[in-house]
């Protein structure tokens, strides 16, 4: 079979068959009379064999040992050609990911290319500093896509970096809710929390929305970040989680401040007021839980506060009767 009839039948061309001829990988098994290559059926075979081995990645070196070696191994080629395939997938992807936050962002040309590229460079830095000034930056003209802000802030150990990182994220366009979403279902529990600490700087609706659903998230911490948030936007579903990190002295102070900030409104004010009172009533709880209960009805206004407090005025446990009657003192010099 003469060399146009087997480039034609095995997809090679005549001049990659001659290189491979150059290369001693295929052998013509004759000639013609008149000196055209001649090749046999076990030849078409052999190229075959060669173009199945470059379809892996191996190289036209790599294909002749692998053919003419009888004591040829694969397992370690092909582990390198895994790993090295493996590599270069990643760095596409990485690439990919690349350009797709360059066309996000909308470039008008090319000037708006090349700031956006430096910004998404300084985000990746190992130096903190140039992290946070990309960060602070990114609200500006030249603003990084926010698919890349939360992939930073979630990855951010920094706490001034994920600070400047929230905040970027708080000034972004719609959406950034939507893309912090899976962080709360993270494996990570660190992940967890920059989630639901970057959405409770996020003043839209879908980040409120998220913060609800996440005060029946198994993850303790992220309730309570949960609830912090949206007690000071008035959602009174944050209100038994606020209590009990009174309770287990969790950010007391905060949480005690997210309920008074909840209790401007009159009708939370009493079902604030109501739900301490009952812990406080409850059986077995120790003097200090009582205390700091006590201490949180003190900016809680109403009648069942007022009423509260002058009852535990006269409690039994001194430090109890003691806080509240300061704090009687205290509402009554308003």
């Amino acid at each position: 079979m003469l060399i146009g009839e087997v480039a034609r039948r095995s997809g090679v061309s005549a001049r990659m068959l001659r290189h491979y001829e150059s290369l001693g990988l295929v052998e013509p098994t004759g000639r013609s009379g008149v000196g055209y290559r001649e090749y046999s059926s076990d030849d078409i075979q052999r190229i075959f064999h060669i173009e199945s081995l470059r379809s892996l990645g191996l190289s036209l070196r790599e294909v002749r040992r692998a053919l003419d070696d009888p004591g040829f191994a694969p397992v370690q080629l092909v582990a390198d050609l895994i790993q090295q395939t493996r590599e270069r997938i990643a760095a596409q992807t990485e690439l990919l990911t690349r350009l797709r936050r360059i066309g996000a962002a909308q470039p008008a040309d090319w000037a708006d290319v090349l700031q956006t590229v430096a910004l998404l460079h300084a985000l990746g830095s190992e130096h903190a500093g140039r992290r946070q000034r990309a960060a602070l930056s990114s609200a500006g003209e030249a603003a990084v896509p926010v698919e890349a802000l939360v992939e930073a802030v979630l990855s951010e150990s920094d706490p001034n970096v994920a600070g400047a990182l929230r905040w970027a994220l708080a000034q972004s366009a719609d959406g950034a809710a939507a893309l912090l979403a899976p962080g709360l279902d993270a494996p990570d529990a660190e992940v967890r929390r920059r989630a639901v600490q970057s959405l409770a700087e996020i003043p839209d609706g879908a980040a409120t929305a998220l913060l609800r659903d996440a005060l029946a998230h198994p993850d303790l911490v992220v309730r309570r970040y949960a609830a912090l948030a949206l007690g000071a936007r008035g959602v009174a579903e944050a209100i038994p989680t606020l209590i009990e990190m009174v309770v287990e002295e969790t950010s007391e102070a905060d949480a005690a401040d997210a309920l008074t900030a909840l209790a401007g409104e009159p009708a939370l004010a009493e079902q604030i007021a109501g739900r301490l009172v009952a812990r406080l009533g409850t059986d077995g709880v120790a003097s200090p839980v009582r205390s700091r209960l006590t201490q949180a009805l003190a900016d809680i206004p109403g009648a069942t506060a007022a009423r509260a407090l002058a009852e535990l005025s006269q409690d039994a446990d001194r430090t109890v009767a003691l806080t509240a009657a300061y704090v009687l003192t205290l509402r009554d010099g308003r």
